[in-house]
């Protein structure tokens, strides 16, 4: 686990106070490698590997060891990570606005490791209904065996308050979700779980850091699977869990030193480097995504578009008070057949097929309908073909065209 600490001597972007330092200009700087003796360093932190670390003698062993215990960052063997993790953890303090950050190996591993955390047998959790699919698979394989119970609501349908049991402790939180991005009101949201002694969580991969702030928004831990926006290029695994409170970080820092989470150092190198361009490749995306909006609610095959900086959403007066940016995600609903939606997809050229998203190229993801039935808001009607878009960097005109082809072709038998 990470805590905060002083700026390090070689952080060129130490001398400067950090309110007068913007998050862009921070993210160039963090995990610049440190001058040696003579004054040379290379621009950036090399990957530090290791499995053992050596001590010179016992005394220095417990040193490290009643470092550790105190929350600091002391090393005392490899799976927590050296150097290159330290800067990666301070990346994503800065970017979450926490003081406290624990990394895992994968974003999934990041929202079980909060899960273990918070909740034990007879443990009670309210989780939003348009939460990441694979943590209803982890409810149903490893929660319920282990004797917790979660309960699915709807934000602005279900009376919160009412589902409160007293052996509730956790409220579980995705804005925007993950299949509609639907935006929830997190302020008020929390508001109601703090009210009742809940702990707040919220999956931030969406924002990653950059376009929403959870921790600002009342929550009191944000996750971010780093595989996505953070990594920026498909080639990485990656999770991270932000707090401001001590005491959650250090119950965060001994269930993974428990379940034996690690991140290579080669993974942590990329996420740093991936970095450096993120609010560049997430400005450029929003900005694409919001073309390919324009285009797609023009066309008569459209029935519903789901993106929070898009007028249209049903979310966006909360996006334009609480969300500092977006990105390239979209879904849409449209009035096409079973079979006329697979044409469509089948039909793209520039439109990789999968399930991730984040990275610089584009992804469209046909979702099952009973992934789509799953929004129990009525949002998603029976009828409609739910597609997911994932805008990437290449010309929006030429993916703009790429659509436009595919629904003609999909429209056709």
């Amino acid at each position: 686990m990470s805590k905060p600490a002083s700026a390090a001597p070689e952080d060129p972007a130490a001398a400067v106070p950090a309110s007068e330092c913007s998050l862009r200009t921070r993210l160039m700087h963090i995990g610049s490698a440190p001058f040696d003796a003579d004054g040379v360093a290379p621009v950036s932190l090399p990957p530090m590997r290791a499995s053992t670390v050596r001590f010179a003698d016992l005394a220095a062993l417990e040193n490290a060891q009643r470092r550790k215990a105190a929350g600091e960052r002391a090393v005392t063997y490899g799976r927590s990570g050296m150097d290159t993790h330290r800067a990666l953890e301070d990346a994503f303090m800065v970017m979450e606005g926490g003081s406290y950050c624990v990394l895992a190996p994968s974003g999934l591993a990041a929202l079980t490791l909060v899960f273990f955390t918070l909740l034990g047998a007879g443990d009670h959790a309210l989780v939003v209904d348009t939460v990441y699919g694979p943590v209803r698979h982890f409810d149903n394989v490893l929660l319920k065996k282990l004797g917790v119970e979660i309960t699915y609501f709807t934000p602005g349908v279900d009376d919160l308050e009412s589902l409160i049991r007293p052996n509730t402790r956790l409220l579980y939180l995705e804005s925007p979700g993950s299949l509609l991005l639907r935006m929830l009101d997190l302020p008020a949201l929390a508001a109601i779980g703090h009210r009742h002694g809940l702990l707040v969580a919220a999956d931030n991969t969406w924002g990653s850091g950059h376009a929403y702030h959870p921790l600002a928004l009342g929550a009191d831990i944000s996750m971010v699977a780093g595989t996505k926006y953070v990594g920026g290029h498909s080639d990485l695994m990656l999770g991270a869990v932000v707090t401001r409170d001590a005491a959650l970080g250090d119950r965060l820092s001994r269930t993974q030193y428990a379940l034996g989470y690690a991140l290579s150092a080669d993974d942590a190198w990329l996420a740093l480097r991936g970095l450096r361009t993120l609010p560049l490749r997430m400005t450029e995306q929003a900005h694409s995504a919001l073309r390919i909006c324009e285009f797609l609610a023009a066309r008569p095959e459209t029935r519903a578009i789901y993106h929070p900086a898009w007028p249209g959403d049903a979310g966006h007066a909360l996006w334009q008070r609480d969300a500092s940016g977006s990105n390239g995600l979209l879904s849409v609903a449209f009035n096409l057949s079973h079979d006329a939606g697979r044409r469509f997809v089948d039909a793209l050229t520039l439109f990789g097929i999968g399930f991730s998203w984040g990275g610089f190229e584009s992804l469209v993801q046909w979702v099952e309908p009973s992934l789509a039935a799953l929004q129990s808001d009525g949002a998603v009607l029976p009828g409609d073909t739910l597609i997911r878009l994932q805008i990437g960097l290449e010309e929006v005109d030429d993916l703009i065209a790429d659509l436009g082809r595919a629904l003609d072709e999909a429209g056709t038998v």
